[in-house]
Order: C-alpha cells, then structure tokens, then sequence
C-alpha cells in the first residue's frame, strides 16, 4: 500500500514530533521517572531509544539495499543532562531526515520487513519512522502527565501503515481463517485479513462494506470489528491503550490471537 502523505509531508511531520518528544522531555520533573507505556523504561531510556533508532536508521537509509554498519561505533552516547540530551534528540532527528531528504522516497533501502505489504524503499521507512515517533511522544507525554491524540493526519496514515507493514506477511494464519475490521470515526476503514496465505490489509469503503475482490479471497463478514478515533485505533494497535477505550464489535479473542501470532519469515 501506499502512504496518502507526500514524502515531504512524512518529514515535516517526523520533525514536528520530535519536537514535540523533546518538549515533554524538557518538562519532565527528572529524566528517571518511570514511562507508564513502557514500564521497564525511564524517560532517559525512552530518549536514549529514541535518539539512537534515528541514528541507526539515517545510518540504513544512507547504506541504500544493504544492511548498515553499526552506526553505534564511534556515536557519541546519549548525555545524562538534560540540555546536552535535548541537543543530542536534536542532532538525531536531524541526522535521520537529512540522510531521507538525500536519499530521496523511491530509493531501494534496507528493512526488516520484507515479507510484508510495504515497499522496501527510504519512503516506506519515513512512513514507518513517523508512527515510531508519533508513538513515543505520546509515551513521553504521559510520563508527564499530559497526553495528546496522535495529530490527525498521522493517526489516519498511521493504522494503514501498522497493517501493512507490521503485520501483513506470507506466512499461514495457524488459525481459522478470519478478518479484523478497523473503523475510524473520522470516516476511514481497513481490513486485515488473515488466513493459510497469511495476512494482508485493505481499505474498505465503509462500515460494513467488503472490498472489492473475488469470493474465495477472504471472508465476507469480520470475525471483529474496532471502532475510535483514528489516534485510538493506532494507540490501540501498538498497546498503549486498553480494548475497553474502544468499541468492539464480534470475538474480541480474536485480538489476543493476532498479538501472540509470530509469523515466520
């Protein structure tokens, strides 16, 4: 699938939330609190994460098809005060979008998601590093006490870039062949469905529409159906909110069997 934001837009939207992660991180009372998202880390684990993925990742896109380097060797760490860390966040991000804006969306990258239904291109990793930031800024924001909805136009990019790239594969669905419906109030819809060909998403029309597609392609009714606001549904995806946040149509179970699925590469 492709994303409906420009290459353009993916960045200046990477760059906003990350203004916005290194704002809850200058708000913070101590850089050891606790994240309650991620609750083995400190925000100064979350910002050390951060900082070094952006690195690592400017690093993969700059190395085109082939795998990089460590961009670990010879990086300066993450510092422990608090401007020297903004600084370092700053510098990451900078070193990411540089090495996209270079590289340019249609040019053949490395990833670890070869299997799925996103391209293997530095667009797709803009399109996946926004919803990585998107994520974590929310994690940052309510470490301090201050959460926000995922801004519009990244949550609506957001539940079709978790579909098709995190779980759409090839490997055989290990259960009764079914489909998961997402609906967004804002007028959205995708399904995911899952079956011995693997999985793979789709927009759909409407609530209650089934894409177009042959008959013995998937399911005509989904075993479940989520309904929020896009922000929910992509906060929902990624556990940082409860099922009950929601409105949940049809066997809720099934969502306990897609979260413990490990497909084979």
């Amino acid at each position: 699938m492709t994303t409906t934001l420009t290459f353009p837009v993916l960045l200046r939207l990477i760059d906003e939330r990350s203004t916005a992660f290194r704002a809850a991180v200058a708000s913070a009372p101590s850089l050891d609190v606790q994240v309650p998202t991620c609750p083995e880390w400190t925000l100064f684990d979350l910002a050390q994460h951060i900082g070094e993925g952006r690195r690592a990742w400017a690093a993969t896109v700059a190395a085109g098809p082939a795998p990089a380097k460590s961009a670990a060797e010879g990086a300066p760490a993450a510092p422990r005060e608090r401007e020297a860390l903004l600084a370092w966040l700053a510098e990451s991000t900078e070193q990411l979008l540089d090495a996209l804006r270079k590289a340019g969306p249609d040019r053949g990258c490395w990833t670890w998601w070869g299997a799925s239904q996103s391209p293997q291109t530095c667009g797709a990793v803009a399109r996946h590093q926004l919803q990585q930031i998107a994520v974590h800024t929310y994690d940052a924001q309510v470490t301090v006490g201050a959460p926000e909805p995922l801004p519009d136009e990244v949550a609506l990019d957001g539940v079709e870039e978790f579909l098709s790239t995190c779980v759409a594969t090839t490997s055989a669905w290990p259960h009764k062949p079914t489909a998961f419906d997402f609906h967004a109030t804002e007028s959205h819809s995708w399904r995911l469905t899952v079956d011995g060909d693997g999985a793979r998403s789709t927009r759909i029309s409407a609530p209650g529409t089934t894409p177009v597609a042959a008959a013995d392609e998937g399911p005509n009714a989904a075993g479940v159906s989520v309904r929020g606001t896009a922000s929910e549904l992509v906060l929902f995806v990624y556990d940082r909110i409860p099922a009950d946040s929601l409105q949940i149509e049809g066997d809720a179970g099934l969502f306990d069997l897609l979260r413990a699925w490990d497909p084979e590469e």
